[in-house]
């Protein structure tokens, strides 16, 4: 009898055992399904796919292949392929973090430049009515709740430059010239509209600020593309700069800047697209300050080499603008060579004799003209202290305004000035004969087809004596025509130094036949070439000169017509 309850007992245990056995499988199989689901990497059509390792070593798409070159593996990922997920994650994290902790700096900066403004407001409100009002025990920001108020008003203010912007829908606009045109970026370039001589179809390498900006508007919308929703899932796709197609951008200078970028999606035909806006806040007083410029003389440096036909027509201008009317200028002229020299000098002393005026040194270098070795010796020959010196050439021309311009614009140890001046077109060609050229203070219109702004020239240029001789001065083994000034403007750029570069409205190049001389170094001569082709006419102008048989053929089938019209 015990014998059969044993026997029982066993082939229960065994019964049970099996059962146990054949649910714990059926449970690793479940869970191994699971795993293979939901973490080992998945075809190109299934979906995106984990990062896998390519043969290189480099981290590849479903389907793709590494950095290294050669394919993906076809095993399953091993502990290599989850490191570099892991590390891409990180990364990811990491970039998330900066980016937060950079817009929590800035809102924190905005609140306060905001809460200082709207101190002032409050200040000057009280002011007003002759003092604190109702509830003066904090105001605006001291009460409780003033820096949510503060901050709620600039999110408001934010708001309303989005909804005055053209974000969500055009306005109506008066012509096809008043629309705002968008830029095209990619990762490496900025493909631009920008008008001036200087300006390319694309920009490349993107100058910094713009790099600037338009990184942190890619950096902004991987982090908004890579961050889950509220209580949601993470994103199935890890986004990269990678993934960044191409981008729209345009600024209205009153309400801020619009970027439209468009990403890779999961899929071969699906994109994402992200609209960023960045808002630009009220206007707010950096500085108010009173400039004098009675005590600021300058100090007005010309090389010159023969050309005395030119510097006559220098000498005119300059007695009728700084002698007679600024009165606080002096001039230090450095001639190259012997040949017409007695003819500048007696040019120098009659002017000197008519007008009583003594600020004048004339420099003799007998040796090859060099223009920065001449505006170099100007420099250094000031005796009198710390002096505002303006490079200047003997073709161009200057009215009292841009003397003053050239004073407010710079200042010692902080600010350089170099104006971008407007150059004159062939006036032959302008007004259609040398008959027809009127005197030259007449010809000082800045209008598209009378010249154009010289903004790939650094010649003229109004700095202090003490910053100019800080920074090293001139490359003197330049020789000739050229090189020296961009030379001069980069060593500027280079330093801490504020780089004032505008139009200026008061200085002009009047136009004279320009002259490459055989002796130049090739990359000399084709900067000389280039500038003497930019400085006949505009385009339209030229086009009339090219096609001028074309023109005159026309002109000719239409007389007859004309006749027997009459007729």
């Amino acid at each position: 009898m015990c014998d059969i309850i044993i026997g029982m007992l066993r082939r229960g245990l065994l019964a049970w055992g099996c059962r146990v056995g054949v649910v714990l499988a059926l449970v690793c199989c479940s869970v191994s399904l699971l795993y293979i689901i939901t973490c080992s990497p998945q075809s190109e059509l299934g979906g995106h796919a984990l990062p896998r390792l390519g043969v290189g070593g480099g981290a590849a798409g479903a389907g793709g292949t590494g950095p290294g070159g050669g394919g993906s593996q076809s095993g399953p990922p091993g502990k290599e392929s989850y490191q570099a997920l892991l590390q891409e994650r990180e990364e990811q994290h990491r970039l998330l973090i900066s980016s937060l902790k950079k817009q929590i700096t800035q809102l924190k900066e905005a609140l306060q430049e905001r809460s200082q403004q709207l101190k002032g407001v409050q200040e000057s409100l009280e002011q007003r009515a002759g003092g604190p009002g109702p509830g003066a025990g904090g105001g605006i920001l001291g009460g409780p709740g003033g820096q949510e108020r503060s901050q709620a008003d600039l999110q408001e203010f934010l708001r309303s430059q989005l909804g005055r912007a053209e974000v969500q829908a055009g306005s109506r606009l008066p012509s096809e010239y008043a629309v705002v045109p968008f830029e095209s970026f990619t990762l490496q370039k900025v493909y631009q509209l920008e008008q001036g001589l200087t300006r390319h179809p694309e920009e490349k390498p993107v100058r910094r600020d713009r790099r600037d900006a338009l990184g942190e508007a890619l950096e902004t919308a991987l982090a908004s593309l890579n961050t889950p929703p509220q209580g949601g899932a993470p994103p199935s796709k890890v986004y990269a700069p990678s993934d960044f197609i191409e981008g729209i951008a345009r600024t209205e200078q009153d309400k801020g800047t619009l970027y439209e970028m468009t990403f890779r999606g999961e899929q071969s035909r699906e994109f994402r697209r992200l609209v960023l806006f960045r808002p630009f806040g009220p206007l707010l007083k950096v500085k108010d300050e009173g400039v004098d410029t009675a005590g600021i003389p300058i100090n007005i440096i010309v090389p010159l080499s023969r050309r005395t036909d030119k510097f006559k027509q220098f000498l005119h201008n300059f007695r009728e603008v700084c002698v007679k009317q600024d009165g606080r200028v002096h001039l230090t002229v450095v001639y190259f060579g012997k040949e017409q020299m007695n003819e500048v000098k007696s040019m120098l002393e009659n002017t000197s004799r008519e007008i009583h005026y003594q600020n004048y040194t004339l420099l003799q270098l007998e040796e090859e003209f060099s223009r920065g070795r001449g505006l170099d010796v100007g420099a250094r020959s000031w005796k009198g202290g710390n002096v505002l010196l303006f490079f200047c050439d003997v073709d161009i021309y200057f009215t009292t305004d841009f003397l003053n311009t050239c004073r407010l614009n710079t200042q010692p140890g902080k600010r350089v000035f170099y104006p971008v001046l407007f150059s004159q077109y062939n006036p032959s060609l302008i007004y259609g004969g040398r008959d027809h050229i009127p005197p030259v203070d007449q010809q000082l219109v800045i209008k598209k087809d009378t010249g154009f702004w010289r903004d790939f020239g650094f010649g003229m240029t109004c700095q202090y004596r003490s910053d100019f001789i800080n920074i090293g001065g001139f490359d003197l083994d330049i020789k000739g025509w050229g090189g020296e000034d961009v030379h001069l403007y980069r060593k500027y750029l280079h330093s801490n130094l504020l780089v004032v570069r505008s139009p200026s409205r008061g200085l002009f190049h009047l136009w004279h036949e320009k002259q490459c001389a055989d002796e130049l170094a090739p990359e000399q001569y084709r900067m000389c070439m280039q500038s003497k082709a930019m400085n006949e006419a505009s385009h339209g102008q030229l086009g009339m000169l090219l096609f001028r048989q074309e023109i005159e053929a026309h002109l000719r089938k239409q007389k007859p017509r004309g006749g027997s019209k009459k007729t």
